[in-house]
This record gives structure tokens, sequence and C-alpha cells, in this order.
């Protein structure tokens, strides 16, 4: 099949014609983040209806995000949303946190998918339980599950770094998100690290340790 696709659901519906009735997309957000936990979906979409607009969460506004965020959790056959908190991601490293945050999205679904479209990842998990799967490279622009998907992991990441900010103030995360700008960087000079910073990440690493050179 070419990647060449004008058709955001064609996939979705390629699967449908091959005789797969419960059709997931996935993606996740907060691979690349210094601060706060990674964060994966899974969506159900209904053959019956399709929500315009959808696309890679990165491409929208926030406004528009927040828009299709109610509306995919209003019309979606079902969904789920998994995270992996700083801790795991610390523990285990940033693939694996992400492939279990996906194991804790997929566990909610209900039904529970017979075909899973996929952003460029692998899944052992759907190994072992014999779900056939595809990942694309930037699937979230081609197909219009891993795109709701795409918008569940962002928006839902961003809300709940928006807490954060509240629970840890100074840091800014309401305005980066834990990602590495500048002003998180002036942060990070300013406080050094918090409880919700991936402690095995360099950047943090190297303001953790100048901290205690000069202590």
């Amino acid at each position: 099949m070419s990647l060449e696709i004008t058709d955001h659901y064609k996939y979705e519906d390629i699967a449908h014609s091959e005789g797969y009735a419960v059709v997931a997309g996935g993606d996740e957000a907060g691979r690349g983040p210094w601060a706060g936990p990674v964060c994966a979906a899974m969506v159900v979409l209904p053959t019956n209806f399709k929500i315009p607009g959808l696309d890679d969460s990165k491409k929208l506004s926030r406004k528009k995000r927040q828009k299709l965020y109610k509306e995919i959790i209003e019309h979606a056959i079902t969904y789920g949303i998994g995270m992996a908190s700083p801790e795991e991601i610390d523990k285990i490293n940033i693939l694996e946190a992400t492939r279990l945050a996906f194991d804790r999205a997929l566990k909610q679904l209900n039904p529970e998918p017979d075909y899973i479209l996929l952003d460029c990842i692998k899944l052992p998990k759907l190994l072992e339980l014999g779900i056939p799967h595809q990942a694309f490279v930037k699937g979230e622009t081609i197909s219009a599950s891993v795109a709701a998907a795409s918008i569940l992991a962002k928006e839902s990441r961003d809300l709940l770094m928006e807490e954060m900010a509240l629970k840890y103030p100074g840091y800014g995360f309401e305005k980066h998100m834990g990602y590495g700008t500048k002003l998180h960087v002036d942060c990070l000079n300013k406080l050094g690290p918090c409880e919700i910073h991936r402690k095995s990440y360099a950047p943090i690493k190297a303001i953790n340790d100048n901290i205690i050179n000069r202590q």
C-alpha cells in the first residue's frame, strides 16, 4: 500500500474490508520532554461517523486540539489513555516506558481491538497477544485513528502538565509542558530539578551535577 494517501480513513477502511471489526489507532506524546510522564492513547473511531479536521496534534492550535479532544471522547466507540511516570522512565528508559503507557491504554479498550494502526513504534505486547498491527512513519498524518490518538495523548498530557504547574510553581510547566526550552533551563538553573523531572535525561543530570559541585 502506498503512503501517499489523501483519504484519512483509507487504512481503517482497508482493515474493515479484510474482516477486522474493531480497528484502533495508537500514538504517544511526551517522549522528548525533560519533565512529566509519557502518554499514549488508543482510539477506535465509529465507521458511520467521521470527525472532520483530524490531524497530527502538533499541527493543530491548542483551541482546535481541545475541540477535537472533546469530539473524539464523545464519539469514539472506545478509547484508552495510559501514562508512564518520570520514575518509570528513569528506571526502564523512555522506549520501554512508552510501551508501558501503550499497554495501559490498550487495557482500557472495550471492545478489544482486532487490528491496530500505529505511528512508527514496535509494541512487542501486540505480538504476544496476537493482535495484527501496522506501524507507519508519520502515521498521524495518514490515519484518522492514529491522528485521534495523537490528539488524545497530547491534550491529556498538556492538561496534566498544567496541573503540575500548580503543584510545582516557578517551573513554567503550563508554558513549555516539560520540554527543554530556554524558559525551562532558566527555571532549572534557579530552582534545580523537582520530583517530576526525568533524572536520567542528560540535561537534568548535568544540572544536578552542577548543583552538587556548587555545594
